[in-house]
């Protein structure tokens, strides 16, 4: 233990070389206090997920799933038909008795006492019809005739427009690789078809999805509402990104190298619509006359804020979303004139939390310098009934790419990608047109 008696014995080098000791052990406990208060700001900060951040479901931890109690079920008695019918069969029969168990002849007016359904499919299988075009000499002027083939059918086309529908389907809505086409093909409908094939079949059918998808571009390009996002893309194992522009009417999809505001201004062509939708992204900036940032968006990330310690700013900020978007769900039964005043109520709330609430924490000072400076642009949904509070439809538009991407990894041509964004555009437009994914491929595959 050094006392002070202890140092008076010592020369000016022994306290010298006792200082520096000392200076290199507090350098050395310093280093290991910072080293400590990291790890343990690690473990109080909460981890980013899906309700709390924009990071995606599939990289949350799952917990384990409790077990249920097994339900003990009533016994039925007789057996039950609990399958409603359907509403346009395509046969039905009527089974009559024509005696009874004692022998009688019974009356030909009997009543139903029960109808079914019985549901099956034919035999699939690929109807191959051979056509042989025959050729003739003229006796008179010796000129060579040729048989001409029937009208719609291509003699260097052999697969005609149900195998194109089936193929398009199954590829783009149920994400079957060409091997799994083929073995489909071979399996089911009896015929023979190589990968190369089925490539050359699709790329021959873009010409029909490129003229529906000009069509889209231009309602777009007239649209009041256009609500957008933008998700990644792997195209020749570069990364790249798929853009979504959509509103009630039409979705317009496009896969291009670059996430900047250069992609839309291509899209729009000019036009600015009167509400945009989209989240805060910056390229996502500054394209409507008014603009919507996405409500969902801002709910997680209040969630966040409050996990790392915001229990009064960002708490505040998210009942006065949820309040909000509630309001919204309930415009069409409410005057305009009572949503009118709702919104100067909750502009109003608005104001004061950001005058006087305080944050808690960093995320939270953080959120309210975002709404101090977007502030006009959160509620401007409640102008219109056809704007939603938040991006989620967006989200839902580019779900279907994210799960093709991680099934198939991604895209290996040019003329792939710019089909594939096709057809997601025809797919989901017809969805806003209560057309299933069949449906809507098989209008655009036909329209031309």
């Amino acid at each position: 233990m050094i006392t002070k008696g202890y140092l008076s014995g010592l020369s000016h080098e022994e306290k010298d070389a006792i200082i520096l000791r000392q200076a290199h052990e507090i350098e050395k406990l310093k280093v290991q206090i910072q080293e400590l208060s990291d790890a343990l700001e690690k473990l109080i900060k909460p981890k980013k997920t899906s309700k709390n951040s924009s990071a995606p479901p599939s990289n949350d931890q799952k917990e384990n799933r409790p077990e249920k109690e097994k339900r003990v079920r009533k016994k039925r008695l007789g057996r039950g038909f609990s399958r409603a019918l359907h509403a346009n069969p395509h046969e039905t029969k009527d089974i009559k008795l024509e005696e009874c168990a004692c022998g009688a002849e019974l009356p030909g007016s009997q009543t139903v006492y029960q109808e079914f359904d019985h549901i099956d499919i034919p035999a699939l299988e690929a109807k191959v019809t051979r056509y042989r075009l025959h050729k003739a000499k003229c006796p008179h002027c010796k000129k060579r005739n040729y048989a001409p083939a029937p009208e719609g059918i291509d003699a260097y086309t052999p697969f005609g427009p149900g195998i194109q529908h089936l193929l398009f389907y199954q590829r783009y809505s149920h994400f079957l690789s060409y091997a799994r086409l083929k073995g489909f093909c071979s399996d089911v409908l009896k015929f023979d078809l190589s990968e190369g094939a089925i490539a050359n079949l699709l790329k021959r059918c873009k010409g029909k999805i490129d003229t529906k998808v000009e069509e889209y571009k231009g309602v777009i390009r007239q649209s009041s509402i256009v609500e957008s996002d933008e998700t990644s893309a792997r195209v020749n194992g570069k990364n790249w990104w798929e853009w979504v522009f959509h509103n009630d009417d039409v979705a317009f999809h496009v896969i291009r190298p670059s996430r900047s505001a250069q992609v839309v201004k291509d899209v729009l062509g000019g036009h600015q619509p009167d509400y945009w939708s989209s989240d805060l992204y910056s390229a996502q900036r500054g394209h409507g006359k008014k603009w919507q940032i996405c409500l969902a968006h801002q709910l997680r990330d209040c969630q966040f804020a409050i996990e790392e310690g915001d229990t009064a700013f960002s708490n505040a900020m998210r009942k006065l979303f949820l309040k909000a978007i509630a309001l919204g769900k309930r415009r069409s039964t409410v005057k305009p004139s009572t949503i009118k005043s709702y919104q100067q109520k909750l502009d109003r709330e608005l104001t004061e939390i950001l005058g006087k609430v305080r944050p808690l924490s960093p995320s939270g000072e953080n959120l309210r310098c975002r709404y101090l400076k977007d502030r006009d642009s959160l509620f401007t949904f409640l102008e219109n009934p056809a704007l939603e509070p938040t991006n989620n439809r967006s989200e839902r538009s580019l779900r279907t790419s994210v799960i093709f991407r991680k099934v198939t990894n991604g895209f290996r041509s040019d003329w792939g990608t710019e089909l594939f964004a096709g057809v997601r555009s025809v797919i989901d437009t017809g969805l806003r047109r209560n057309m299933n994914p069949y449906q809507a491929l098989k209008e655009a595959l036909q329209a031309n």
